[in-house]
């Protein structure tokens, strides 16, 4: 064995042993913890030599202890999707509220907490607990999710088998300055049906979050998420989908803040003519580090994916984005595409870029390319001509650099408070 593998495993073993095991539940929920936990002490937690981790550090997410992350004081901001009708699930620090949250009953879908679902020896949930995170654990290894397999006590398990009457909003509330949650979402979404599920909130001084979402044929998913403004925080989460025939994914993440983020998204696109649209927009400042992976597999004919991430930084904030297209071999007609972008406000930032393509069809499209630069001058000078002051003109020049991943949202009135969301904030920077 490598001194490296066994680094990891080491890590692997240090953070278990500063976690408490959950005990009971059904024989499938049990099977699928001992699964989890056998994979993650095979491979360990992931190092900075990895191939997939060399643009971030991980060592503050894999550590026994979590970092101390201060809370941050939002009463003078109006609530995110303020307005919007939705089903309120609320967790405090990684733990379901159940005296905050409303009926969930309301939202006109099937959800249960998770520690419920795995109690029962028959139910829906265990054909997709663990399941798609082991599947997106090939050709490359994502041990944090397999942690939370292993570990994951609270979270949500939602069933739509027809058009939910209301999206579901699953807020996070930071409370306790040394909270380290561990949440697991399983998502289910039957032929036909249609459900929008929104996330928002910092959650935790340490966060790790897996949701794994099935859309069977027909069927259609909206996510959009807003990650807290708790600056101090670090946070990875994991979205791993599987989408049938003619069915459609569509995600949206807004960030903002945040000293570590690490998003990944693992998409297997298995039936004929599936949509999946992934789409970020980032805003960091100072000491940030923003993350984005995602990784889609293009396994039928005829199918579309789109990649559209846009990130803001000044300051010396530091972005990544690592993007893979893979189209397998009979999977004709696919049409992909990959754009990641940075604006760098200062000569500080720096923003770190790995595209892939790899193709094993002959008749496809697909395109990826990522770029980095400085706010437009041209386009600056024009509206100083205008009469517009250099703040608010940037300001307009950085939401039309944004404006592609926000257009990715479905909802227009949850794009219009996203669009908001980032003028407050480019307003509060300009101070």
């Amino acid at each position: 064995m490598s001194a490296l593998l066994q680094a990891k495993r080491d890590a692997a073993e240090s953070r278990l042993a500063g976690l408490r095991l959950p005990e009971g539940g059904s024989a499938w929920a049990k099977a699928a913890r001992e699964d989890a936990l056998s994979r993650l002490r095979l491979s360990g937690l992931p190092g900075r030599r990895d191939e997939y981790w060399k643009y971030t550090d991980p060592t503050t997410l894999v550590t026994a202890d979590a970092p101390g992350a201060a809370v941050f004081d939002g009463s003078d901001e109006s609530p995110v999707f303020d307005g919007i009708d939705w089903v309120e699930l609320v967790f405090v620090d990684g733990v379901f509220d159940a005296d905050a949250s409303d009926d969930p009953a309301l939202a006109g879908v099937e959800i249960e907490r998770l520690s419920t679902a795995m109690q029962a020896d028959i139910h829906w949930a265990r054909d997709l607990y663990g399941v798609l995170e082991a599947r997106g654990q090939v050709p490359v290894e994502r041990p944090l999710a397999t942690l939370n397999t292993a570990c994951a006590t609270d979270g949500v398990v939602i069933r739509a088998t027809g058009k939910a009457a209301k999206p579901v909003n699953l807020i996070y509330l930071h409370q306790d300055d040394a909270s380290d949650a561990i949440l697991h979402h399983v998502i289910k979404v039957e032929s036909g049906a249609e459900l929008t599920v929104l996330e928002k909130g910092p959650a935790a001084a340490r966060f790790n979050k897996v949701m794994e979402v099935d859309v069977a044929d027909g069927g259609t998913f909206h996510h959009v998420r807003t990650q807290g403004r708790d600056h101090e925080r670090r946070a990875v989460t994991h979205v791993f989908a599987r989408l049938g025939t003619e069915s459609v994914f569509k995600s949206f993440t807004l960030t903002a803040n945040g000293v570590l983020t690490r998003n990944e998204v693992v998409i297997e696109l298995t039936g004929d003519d599936a949509v999946a649209h992934v789409a970020g927009a980032a805003l960091g400042d100072g000491d940030f580090h923003h993350d984005d992976t995602v990784f889609i597999t293009h396994d039928a004919e005829r199918c579309e994916s789109r990649q559209v991430f846009k990130k803001v930084l000044r300051n010396g904030a530091t972005g990544v984005f690592q993007g893979k297209i893979l189209v397998k071999p009979g999977a004709q007609k696919t049409d992909g595409y990959q754009i990641s972008q940075s604006l760098l406000l200062d000569d500080d930032s720096q923003f770190l870029a790995k595209p892939e393509l790899e193709i094993y069809a002959d008749d496809v499209v697909c395109s990826h390319g990522s770029t980095s630069g400085a706010i437009d001058e041209e386009g600056l000078y024009y509206l100083r001509s205008r009469g517009i002051p250099e703040g608010p003109a940037t300001d307009l020049l950085t939401l039309a650099f944004l404006a592609e991943a926000i257009d990715e949202i479905e909802d227009e009135a949850l794009a219009e408070d996203i669009r908001g969301r980032l003028e407050s904030w480019l307003s509060r920077r300009r101070g």
